[in-house]
């Protein structure tokens, strides 16, 4: 049985108050809060096995080294890959995407193509491959999606949870229509791994990223699974140590798997504490947690139906929940609600072509963790039908 009180002692920053408040936070889409193990870790790591990794022979960066390389298997475990060579560590979802974007332009000579995407898509979605010279076309169904393959369509790139909807992607449809065309696909998975099991080898996707600040660990680290025989047709997309074999004035040759993708000196305090973070939610129990999450959502939904115009965008299928009430702007609902205690989100969530297609310049938004409970919702209703009482 998931219980949520012992899970809430894990994390102290959720005892504290805001402006005399209890804090209620609900903006774990942009980023969660750490336990202490995770913070445990880091400090034990700096304090106790700091040295840089690969390179050195003495017992520090060996052991540091170790760490590293045992998180890299961690995270191979915990979304199902194959092999931990098809886990490179980035700095997050949005370089994880840049790194593919600018890699396959270099592997097409330079040329560009056509990427499909969704209209859902985040902002990190978008940008990297109007950057390297890719043309987007967009779908809002699968009907939509099955007319937008040609000849140059070279990658198919969706994001597996809107960070504003809450609506989960149909992947099984989006991978099998892609590779019947033999075109690749990458998932967006900074909004599903902290929330559900995800297994890359069943979903059959040939990239997968993800945030490790969004799934409890900390910051500026990040992952990228890709089927090996994709990287390693890539080539690099960044140069300098670590990721070299031979260095001459005239020519590199480069490392092999994954190293060569991960030039300079990694974050491997960030990646042995991303690797607790997964171990954590691993005994905590990852069905578990999303039960919670998902009897939450609907509590929530339930509970928003009594306040008099609050209007819900799509239809939230776990943890994510955008809405507006009335005609009070998001900005003013958002900052108000601060006072209160409530952390929420407020404005278009580095999604406006979503929010143009909604109507709408931004909405608020509230985003689930595990460490959230039914008494916050109440709390969040109650500050709501409060500050719309002011307007």
């Amino acid at each position: 049985m998931f219980e949520v009180n012992k899970v809430r002692a894990d994390f102290p920053i959720l005892s504290r108050q805001i402006y005399g408040k209890p804090l209620v936070y609900l903006d774990n889409a942009a980023t969660t809060q750490k336990p202490k193990c995770v913070v445990d870790a880091i400090t034990d790591e700096y304090y106790s096995v700091n040295a840089n990794v690969h390179r050195g022979v003495h017992f520090l960066s060996m052991a540091a080294t170790e760490l590293h390389e045992q998180a890299r298997q961690t995270v191979a475990r915990f979304i199902g890959a194959t092999e931990p060579k098809e886990i490179v560590f980035t700095r997050g979802t949005t370089e994880s995407i840049n790194l593919i974007a600018s890699s396959l332009r270099s592997y097409l000579g330079g040329k560009g193509g056509e990427v499909i995407i969704s209209t859902k898509e985040h902002h990190s979605n978008i940008v990297p491959w109007q950057l390297n010279g890719f043309t987007l076309k967009t779908f809002r169904t699968i009907a939509d999606y099955e007319c937008l393959f040609t000849p140059d369509t070279k990658m198919v790139s969706v994001t597996h949870v809107s960070n504003v909807l809450g609506e989960v992607t149909p992947l099984d449809e989006i991978v099998r229509i892609a590779h019947s065309h033999g075109v690749p696909v990458l998932i967006d998975g900074a909004q599903s791994v902290p929330h559900f099991p995800v297994n890359v080898h069943d979903i059959g996707c040939d990239f997968f990223v993800f945030s490790g600040h969004k799934v409890y660990g900390p910051t500026g680290i990040g992952v990228l699974y890709g089927k090996e025989k994709w990287l390693d047709r890539l080539p690099p997309y960044q140069g300098g140590g670590e990721m070299i074999k031979t260095v001459t004035i005239e020519k590199s040759t480069f490392e092999d798997l994954p190293l060569k993708f991960e030039a300079g000196t990694p974050d491997y305090i960030g990646s042995h504490a991303l690797a607790i973070a997964l171990d954590y939610l691993e005994i905590l129990g990852r069905e578990n947690i999303h039960h919670h999450e998902q009897c939450l959502t609907q509590y929530a939904l339930r509970r928003m139906q009594e306040v008099d115009g609050l209007k819900v965008f799509g239809c939230p299928d776990d943890a994510v929940i955008s809405f507006q009430v009335g005609d009070i702007h998001p900005l003013d609902l958002g900052t108000l609600l601060d006072r209160l205690g409530i952390a929420i989100r407020t404005g278009h969530h580095c999604a406006q072509p979503l929010m143009r297609e909604l109507g709408v310049e931004g909405t608020a938004r509230l985003s689930f963790a595990m460490y959230n409970t039914e008494e916050e919702v109440d709390a969040l209703i109650s500050a709501i039908q409060r500050v719309k009482g002011m307007f």
